[in-house]
């Protein structure tokens, strides 16, 4: 293996063939990886905690595979594969904690393999570093255990690329040739849309550069990527009228994708805001933000430390895909949320990891003590500053979920039982932990028409919730209003009827 690691890829290295890997200090086997991978999964069980409830989206992917909710309406952007990665758990299971911790050791798990995928393309000690770097962001660390498919789009990314280059290294290599397919599939089932563009330089190379050609790998990664858009093309025509219906639909829900410059919105969001929309709000503090803008400086010297190794495609190619993956939440979209860039980030890793050990390990020697200490400084007040972010970020996640919970429990006292339906303001996540259906008539997760809704709350305990500011819709004119924290929940007769006091 070490030899086939060392023979050239050609193309990309033209200066001739790659040069074994050096690794003057070698992490005992696997040992480096899989403690990074220990760790990420004993973080995210400390510090998110599985007690935190379901957030909104969290609701909606969970309900699909639940034996004990409706499901929710499933909008065009979304796809199937993360429901289906908790059904495991969720589809006999109401408990989250449980389906936290699954998450936090399967994401660990993901972790380590996709680490495990690179050793041999860098140096052991480079590879460990990216592990850390990755897994100590709080966007990681927070998105780790939660029911979303961004950080398995990142690790499909990442785990997708190192196979892609260890099977142009050595086409006999079929662990590698099934990886790289099955990384594909992972991205497709989870998001189809950032599938496309996270491979999108590893098309180019194979079908564009001749001496990149590889006809199976080619087959690989389109046979991955089709297991997972089949079914969401498949879906389109079934319920949404159409390919060309269901872009256009996942288009105008998120903003109307085009020409739009997000990188602000991007960085007032690293603040901990889990979603920006509108994102309106003033940039974070400085010291939050400024691993952000050093991101890009330490690729740079990735990169050069990489062609001056001769080893310029094993650097080149996950900088090209981090690139295409960030496109469109950088340039394409009107809002913004930490997790669009997890992949971003994973792929980002190695070349700053690989800038920063050569760094520390070429400053002179009379210098070096003083280069690892302010090295070790600045990483502990970065981890400082990340680890403030994400107490903000579960606390307020915490907070509004519980919120959501004594709404279900105050519903239930007023006679809005299971089987029951619920509309309007924040109706979705509320209708999950209250365990009923429930019905927009307008906005993004419109799914039925206001005479069918009419209809199901004659015979069916409803309510329709609103703000404070809000009057009730004129439908519920009449219907009873109860207060409860800032909503008001208007109650049909229906539910007056089954109410037990």
């Amino acid at each position: 293996m070490v030899k086939t690691l060392n023979a050239p890829l050609v193309g990309l290295e033209s200066r001739g063939p790659m040069p074994a890997a050096r690794t003057p200090r070698r992490i005992g086997g696997l040992g480096g990886v899989a403690a990074v991978a220990a760790a990420f999964t004993l973080l995210q069980l400390v510090l998110v905690r599985p007690g935190m409830g379901l957030g909104w989206d969290e609701a909606v992917y969970v309900s699909q595979v639940s034996g004990h909710t409706p499901a929710a309406f499933f909008s065009a952007p979304r796809s199937r594969g993360i429901s289906l990665l908790v059904a495991p758990i969720a589809s006999w299971s109401s408990s989250t904690s449980l389906l936290r911790v699954y998450l936090a050791v399967l994401s660990g798990l993901g972790l380590f393999l996709a680490l495990r995928i690179w050793r041999g393309l860098f140096p052991e000690r480079v590879v460990v570093l990216a592990g850390v770097l990755f897994a100590t962001l709080w966007v990681t660390v927070f998105y780790g255990p939660e029911v979303m498919p961004n950080y398995w789009v990142a690790i499909g990314a990442l785990a997708g690329v190192g196979c892609f280059l260890r099977a142009q290294a050595d086409r006999h290599d079929r662990p590698a040739l099934w990886g790289a397919g099955v990384s594909a599939a992972l991205l497709a089932w989870m998001r189809p849309t950032d599938a496309v563009w996270v491979v999108l330089p590893l098309f180019v190379l194979l079908v564009c550069v001749r001496r990149w050609r590889r006809p199976r790998l080619l087959a690989a990664l389109v046979v991955g990527l089709g297991s997972g858009v089949v079914g969401w093309v498949a879906e389109a025509y079934v319920s949404f009228g159409g390919l060309g219906a269901r872009l256009a639909d996942a288009s105008r829900i998120q903003g109307g994708l085009g020409w739009n410059i997000a990188v602000l919105d991007q960085l007032r969001s690293l603040g901990g805001q889990t979603l920006c929309r509108p994102c309106d709000s003033s940039l974070p503090a400085p010291q939050l933000i400024a691993w952000w803008f050093a991101l890009p400086l330490l690729a740079a010297v990735g990169l050069a430390v990489a062609v001056r190794g001769r080893r310029t495609a094993r650097t080149l190619l996950p900088l090209a895909c981090a690139m295409t993956a960030s496109i469109p939440y950088l340039f394409m979209i009107g809002y913004a949320a930490p997790r669009f860039l997890l992949p971003f980030y994973a792929l980002l890793a190695l070349p700053v990891a690989d800038a920063l050990v050569h760094l520390v390990t070429t400053a002179r020697r009379a210098w070096r003590p003083a280069v690892v200490t302010l090295a070790a400084l600045a990483f502990a007040g970065h981890l400082a500053m990340q680890y403030v972010v994400l107490e903000d970020a579960v606390s307020r996640s915490t907070a509004g979920r519980q919120e959501w919970a004594r709404t279900a429990a105050e519903l239930h006292r007023l006679g809005v039982r299971p089987p029951c339906v619920l509309n309007g303001y924040e109706a979705l996540p509320i209708a999950f932990y209250a365990g009923c259906s429930s019905a927009q008539t307008q906005g993004h997760n419109a799914n039925t028409t206001r005479q069918d809704f009419l209809r199901t709350a004659r015979r069916t305990p409803t309510a329709t919730l609103t703000t404070e500011e809000e009057g009730p819709p004129g439908y519920a004119r009449d219907w009873p209003s109860h207060r409860f924290g800032d909503l008001r929940i208007h109650v049909s007769p229906a539910a007056r009827a089954g109410t037990r006091e």
